[in-house]
Protein backbone atom coordinates (compact mmCIF):
# COMPACT_ATOMS: atom_id res chain seq x y z
CA UNK A 1 0.00 0.00 0.00
CA UNK A 2 2.77 2.53 0.93
CA UNK A 3 4.67 1.42 -2.20
CA UNK A 4 1.38 2.44 -4.55
CA UNK A 5 1.40 5.88 -2.16
CA UNK A 6 5.39 6.38 -3.67
CA UNK A 7 4.70 5.62 -7.08
CA UNK A 8 1.10 8.01 -6.88
CA UNK A 9 3.79 10.48 -5.14
CA UNK A 10 6.14 10.54 -7.51
CA UNK A 11 3.61 10.68 -10.86
CA UNK A 12 2.23 13.31 -9.44
CA UNK A 13 5.79 15.26 -8.78
CA UNK A 14 6.11 14.55 -12.41
CA UNK A 15 3.24 16.05 -13.46
CA UNK A 16 3.81 19.16 -11.66
CA UNK A 17 7.55 19.22 -12.85
CA UNK A 18 6.30 19.45 -16.55
CA UNK A 19 3.44 21.61 -15.79
CA UNK A 20 5.96 24.36 -14.45
CA UNK A 21 8.59 24.31 -17.23
CA UNK A 22 5.16 25.53 -19.75
CA UNK A 23 6.35 29.04 -20.39
CA UNK A 24 3.55 30.85 -22.51
CA UNK A 25 6.01 33.39 -23.40
CA UNK A 26 8.26 31.57 -24.69
CA UNK A 27 8.12 28.44 -27.77
CA UNK A 28 7.43 24.91 -26.01
CA UNK A 29 8.86 21.86 -27.15
CA UNK A 30 7.37 20.35 -30.82
CA UNK A 31 7.18 16.29 -30.90
CA UNK A 32 6.31 16.00 -34.59
CA UNK A 33 7.56 19.28 -36.54
CA UNK A 34 6.82 17.54 -39.59
CA UNK A 35 3.28 18.04 -38.78
CA UNK A 36 3.23 21.85 -38.53
CA UNK A 37 6.07 22.99 -40.82
CA UNK A 38 6.04 21.69 -44.20
CA UNK A 39 9.16 19.93 -45.17
CA UNK A 40 10.82 21.57 -48.39
CA UNK A 41 11.16 19.74 -52.06
CA UNK A 42 13.83 20.56 -54.54
CA UNK A 43 12.41 21.45 -57.76
CA UNK A 44 12.92 19.90 -60.92
CA UNK A 45 16.04 22.34 -61.55
CA UNK A 46 17.76 21.18 -58.65
CA UNK A 47 17.35 17.43 -59.37
CA UNK A 48 21.07 16.14 -60.44
CA UNK A 49 19.47 13.73 -63.32
CA UNK A 50 17.79 16.52 -64.89
CA UNK A 51 19.23 19.18 -67.29
CA UNK A 52 18.80 22.31 -65.59
CA UNK A 53 15.41 24.41 -66.67
CA UNK A 54 13.52 21.66 -67.57
CA UNK A 55 10.37 21.22 -65.59
CA UNK A 56 9.76 17.17 -66.44
CA UNK A 57 10.71 15.10 -69.25
CA UNK A 58 9.60 14.69 -72.42
CA UNK A 59 8.15 12.02 -74.36
CA UNK A 60 10.51 10.31 -76.98
CA UNK A 61 9.60 12.08 -80.50
CA UNK A 62 7.25 10.71 -82.56
CA UNK A 63 5.49 8.64 -80.14
CA UNK A 64 1.59 8.25 -79.87
CA UNK A 65 -1.02 8.43 -76.70
CA UNK A 66 -2.41 5.19 -76.19
CA UNK A 67 -5.78 5.33 -77.01
CA UNK A 68 -5.08 8.24 -79.77
CA UNK A 69 -5.27 8.35 -83.25
CA UNK A 70 -3.74 10.91 -85.31
CA UNK A 71 -6.01 13.58 -86.81
CA UNK A 72 -4.60 14.76 -90.12
CA UNK A 73 -6.61 17.58 -91.08
CA UNK A 74 -5.37 20.75 -89.72
CA UNK A 75 -7.86 23.30 -87.75
CA UNK A 76 -8.84 25.58 -90.76
CA UNK A 77 -12.18 26.49 -92.53
CA UNK A 78 -10.76 24.74 -95.27
CA UNK A 79 -9.49 21.50 -93.17
CA UNK A 80 -13.59 21.36 -91.95
CA UNK A 81 -14.24 21.18 -95.16
CA UNK A 82 -12.21 18.33 -95.82
CA UNK A 83 -13.70 17.03 -92.62
CA UNK A 84 -16.82 16.82 -94.01
CA UNK A 85 -16.06 14.07 -96.51
CA UNK A 86 -14.87 11.84 -93.52
CA UNK A 87 -16.87 8.99 -92.11
CA UNK A 88 -16.72 6.81 -88.81
CA UNK A 89 -14.48 4.78 -88.69
CA UNK A 90 -15.92 3.09 -86.20
CA UNK A 91 -17.76 -0.42 -86.61
CA UNK A 92 -21.43 -0.51 -87.74
CA UNK A 93 -22.24 -3.69 -85.45
CA UNK A 94 -21.50 -1.85 -82.90
CA UNK A 95 -23.81 1.05 -83.42
CA UNK A 96 -25.99 1.05 -80.71
CA UNK A 97 -23.26 0.50 -78.56
CA UNK A 98 -21.48 3.35 -79.94
CA UNK A 99 -24.61 5.20 -79.57
CA UNK A 100 -25.24 4.39 -75.65
CA UNK A 101 -21.60 5.51 -74.71
CA UNK A 102 -21.72 8.59 -77.16
CA UNK A 103 -25.19 9.25 -75.25
CA UNK A 104 -23.46 8.92 -72.09
CA UNK A 105 -20.08 11.35 -73.31
CA UNK A 106 -22.63 13.84 -74.65
CA UNK A 107 -24.29 14.08 -71.45
CA UNK A 108 -21.42 14.16 -70.05
CA UNK A 109 -19.11 17.09 -71.65
CA UNK A 110 -22.02 19.08 -74.64
CA UNK A 111 -25.62 18.87 -72.86
CA UNK A 112 -24.66 21.77 -70.58
CA UNK A 113 -24.50 24.24 -74.00
CA UNK A 114 -26.07 22.33 -76.55
CA UNK A 115 -29.04 20.67 -74.69
CA UNK A 116 -29.86 17.33 -73.93
CA UNK A 117 -31.96 16.73 -77.56
CA UNK A 118 -29.39 19.03 -79.48
CA UNK A 119 -31.79 22.03 -79.99
CA UNK A 120 -29.53 24.58 -78.76
CA UNK A 121 -31.31 24.93 -75.37
CA UNK A 122 -28.85 23.67 -72.56
CA UNK A 123 -28.29 24.94 -69.22
CA UNK A 124 -26.13 27.45 -69.67
CA UNK A 125 -27.89 29.03 -72.48
CA UNK A 126 -30.94 29.31 -70.20
CA UNK A 127 -29.25 30.52 -67.62
CA UNK A 128 -28.01 33.37 -70.79
CA UNK A 129 -24.32 32.33 -69.60
CA UNK A 130 -23.57 31.47 -73.35
CA UNK A 131 -25.73 32.56 -75.93
CA UNK A 132 -25.83 31.59 -79.90
CA UNK A 133 -25.57 28.15 -79.49
CA UNK A 134 -27.61 26.47 -82.85
CA UNK A 135 -29.82 23.64 -83.13
CA UNK A 136 -28.10 20.86 -84.28
CA UNK A 137 -31.05 20.65 -86.85
CA UNK A 138 -30.61 24.20 -88.39
CA UNK A 139 -30.24 23.41 -92.24
CA UNK A 140 -27.42 26.03 -92.38
CA UNK A 141 -25.15 24.32 -90.72
CA UNK A 142 -24.97 21.19 -92.83
CA UNK A 143 -23.59 18.91 -90.38
CA UNK A 144 -21.57 15.88 -91.15
CA UNK A 145 -20.57 13.37 -88.83
CA UNK A 146 -16.74 14.23 -89.97
CA UNK A 147 -17.14 18.06 -89.42
CA UNK A 148 -19.05 17.46 -85.54
CA UNK A 149 -15.76 15.13 -85.65
CA UNK A 150 -13.73 17.71 -86.41
CA UNK A 151 -15.52 20.50 -84.06
CA UNK A 152 -15.12 18.08 -81.06
CA UNK A 153 -11.02 17.59 -81.67
CA UNK A 154 -10.36 21.32 -82.80
CA UNK A 155 -13.39 23.14 -81.29
CA UNK A 156 -15.41 25.78 -82.92
CA UNK A 157 -15.86 29.50 -81.99
CA UNK A 158 -16.13 29.83 -77.82
CA UNK A 159 -16.61 25.78 -77.80
CA UNK A 160 -12.79 24.50 -76.93
CA UNK A 161 -11.48 21.20 -77.72
CA UNK A 162 -12.36 18.01 -76.11
CA UNK A 163 -9.10 16.21 -77.54
CA UNK A 164 -7.54 15.82 -74.26
CA UNK A 165 -11.03 14.88 -72.31
CA UNK A 166 -11.51 12.09 -74.67
CA UNK A 167 -9.63 9.59 -76.92
CA UNK A 168 -10.82 9.51 -80.71
CA UNK A 169 -12.75 6.52 -80.24
CA UNK A 170 -15.17 8.29 -77.88
CA UNK A 171 -14.88 11.56 -80.21
CA UNK A 172 -16.36 9.72 -82.70
CA UNK A 173 -19.16 8.00 -80.67
CA UNK A 174 -20.17 11.53 -79.61
CA UNK A 175 -20.10 12.41 -83.36
CA UNK A 176 -21.84 9.97 -84.07
CA UNK A 177 -24.90 10.67 -80.93
CA UNK A 178 -24.51 14.40 -82.27
CA UNK A 179 -25.91 12.91 -86.02
CA UNK A 180 -28.44 11.36 -84.14
CA UNK A 181 -30.01 14.00 -82.63
CA UNK A 182 -29.90 16.11 -85.42
CA UNK A 183 -31.79 13.20 -87.68
CA UNK A 184 -34.51 13.36 -84.52
CA UNK A 185 -34.94 16.58 -84.73
CA UNK A 186 -35.26 16.82 -88.13
CA UNK A 187 -38.26 14.15 -88.24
Amino acid sequence: MMNNFKNLGLLLGMVFLLASCFDKNERNYEYMPNMYDAVGYETYDEVYFLPGGTEAQRPVENTIMRGWIPYGIEDSPEGKEQARLLSSPLDSTDREENLAVGGQLYTIYCAICHGDKGEGQGTLVKREKILGVPSYADPARNITVGTAYHTVHYGLNAMGSYASQMNTKEMWQVSEYVMKLKDDLSK
